[in-house]
């Protein structure tokens, strides 16, 4: 029995190589292929480590309410509160400081959403 493999995380962009760049210089990678398909539409990948890549396609524009997943990003070096003060450096912003739980809600630069946590 065959069964599927995970290959990418594919994110809806109206700027696919600018918010590549976001989520390489987030995560510490490179940005890798940009290639447009047979219909014109632009995709850039964000190859990771281990796991899926990031896959940034273009869209005319963003529908609100889309967003139905989120990534999850923990601190790697240093605290979730740096890690959260660099990604406000590359463009993110704070949507929801979540007091009372281990996580930050942040919007990357075309809004969408993701969390930060603390290193595990």
């Amino acid at each position: 029995m065959s069964r599927s493999r995970l290959l990418a995380v594919a994110v809806d962009a109206t700027d696919p190589a600018a918010l590549a760049r976001f989520w390489a210089d987030a995560l510490g990678v490179e940005v890798g292929e940009h290639s447009p398909d047979a219909h014109g539409t632009t995709y850039v990948a964000v190859p990771l480590p281990a796991g899926p890549e990031l896959l940034f396609q273009q869209v005319g524009d963003v529908q609100p309410g889309r967003n139905r997943l989120h990534l999850d990003l923990s601190a790697t070096a240093g605290t979730r509160d740096e890690e959260i003060e660099r990604l406000v450096g590359l463009g993110a912003r704070v949507v929801d400081p979540a007091p009372d739980h281990p996580w930050v809600v942040l919007a990357d630069p075309e809004d969408n959403l993701f969390c930060v946590l603390g290193p595990r």
